[in-house]
């Protein structure tokens, strides 16, 4: 499965390029390939790594236990994932990132075959946790993948239009195992979506064209350490990573434990209405999109403060006790965050000249540490205070998260010293 590498031996025994293949534009079939392989490869993994979210009240239930305790479901899986992908995509400069992203996303359906099959509450999270590090190969790799193959001037939707397909695979996996959990129980549900990812894996590997402008490079461990400490030395970069880790934190504590007050009184919701809230990431999708667009043309900066501070907004609004005005706030921050997620991800890939791969890695990092970390930790305030305490927590990362947004609208940014990060500027002085 080795990736189709734009390089060739000039006989002397050292590596040349070979002569370059046009980018994949708008309108192109090629491009047209690439945004529906990693449309599908983006379904499949947010549909796996997402799976148990909506059944949270139910695994309390089958296992007794509380709902911090059965988050971790969700953050054992985002947790291994942020482990993983730094040395996934270190990985991917060796073997190529189409590999990378098809034994990780076959291997993590394989993984959600077995999950439901779980007797005791520790196998089931155990094999949550391998599920994510597998899972880790899809995000770590895709943006790198994209940011090599896809003209600059597409790059922006094509960027929003894989964040679009994250959306939709949150949505189906949250929404499929309500459903399903419903007509058979919560296993059933499990399983039915490990039919359905492997299903979507195996186009992704038939559809995805070969790696045309990849070059191969050995992965030395000064090398390494060196763009590492250009990435974390950026104060750019810095900033991108803390909005990732904060708004992602935010989204999947509101996700998480926004199901537990609808399932309880007055609302009373069933497993199926309260997978039906998920309907909002159709929002999600529209909004990345679009932001990916428009941030080619309006600036990144504008639509990353943006979207951070449309959260805010939306959150606002779940403190309501009216159910059809708590789903508004819902869509309203799933919009922003989607919108400044699409933005962020692509900004990282924009500005990091030197190990892209890298780069997106640690973003990546700080995003689903974030999911793990606070997740699980939002579940503190909830036992105590309920929705209303559990609302003050997601608010202190939305603030820090808009904080970091508007200091890189704000900030002059001068371009980091020759051999750092080699990064352009995020803004130009004036």
């Amino acid at each position: 499965m080795a990736d189709d590498v734009a390089r060739t031996d000039d006989g002397t025994g050292s590596a040349a390029a070979a002569p370059a293949s046009p980018r994949f534009r708008h309108g192109d079939a090629g491009l047209r390939r690439v945004n529906l392989a990693l449309f599908l490869a983006g379904l499949a993994t947010f549909t796996l790594l997402y799976e148990t979210q909506a059944l949270l009240p139910a695994l309390s239930r089958g296992y007794g236990a509380g709902p911090a305790s059965a988050s971790l479901t969700v953050s054992l899986a985002t947790g291994a994932l942020a482990l993983a992908v730094i040395p996934v995509s270190s990985l991917s400069e060796i073997v190529g990132r189409r590999t990378v992203m098809t034994v990780s996303v076959l291997a993590a359906a394989a993984l959600g075959l077995l999950a439901p099959l779980s007797p005791a509450f520790w196998m089931l999270l155990a094999c949550r946790a391998l599920q994510g590090a597998a899972l880790a190969g899809v995000p770590a790799v895709a943006m790198a993948y994209l940011a090599e193959e896809v003209d600059r001037g597409s790059l922006g939707q094509a960027m929003g239009l894989y964040i679009a397909g994250n959306a939709i695979g949150g949505l189906t996996g949250r929404i499929g195992t309500s459903v399903l959990a419903d007509a058979g129980g919560w296993r059933v549900a499990l399983a039915g979506i490990g039919v359905f990812s492997l299903a979507c894996a195996v186009a992704f590997r038939l559809l995805l064209p070969p790696s045309a402008h990849f070059q191969r490079a050995p992965v030395h461990v000064g090398a390494l350490a060196r763009s590492l400490r250009g990435h974390l030395t950026d104060p750019g970069l810095l900033r991108l990573y803390l909005v990732a880790f904060a708004l992602m934190g935010a989204f999947v504590t509101v996700y998480n434990y926004l199901t537990y007050r609808l399932a309880a009184a007055p609302f009373g919701l069933s497993q199926t209405a309260i997978g039906a809230i998920f309907l909002a990431y159709l929002a999600g999708t529209g909004s990345s999109a679009v932001a990916g667009r428009l941030a080619d043309r309006a600036g990144r900066h504008n639509m990353l403060w943006a979207g951070a501070a449309i959260t805010i907004a939306g959150l606002a609004l779940t403190l309501s006790a009216s159910l059809p005005v708590i789903i508004g706030g819902l869509v309203l921050f799933t919009v922003g965050f989607f919108a400044a997620h699409s933005v962020a991800s692509g900004w990282v890939s924009r500005r990091a000249r030197v190990a892209p791969a890298q780069a997106s890695a640690l973003y990546l990092f700080a995003y689903y540490l974030g999911s793990s970390i606070c997740g699980w930790a939002g579940g503190l305030p909830y036992a105590r205070g309920g929705w209303d305490a559990t609302a003050v927590f997601v608010a202190v990362l939305l603030v820090l998260g808009l904080a970091c947004s508007i200091s890189l609208r704000s900030a002059r940014w001068r371009s980091p010293a020759p051999g750092r990060s080699g990064a352009p500027p995020l803004v130009k002085s004036k």
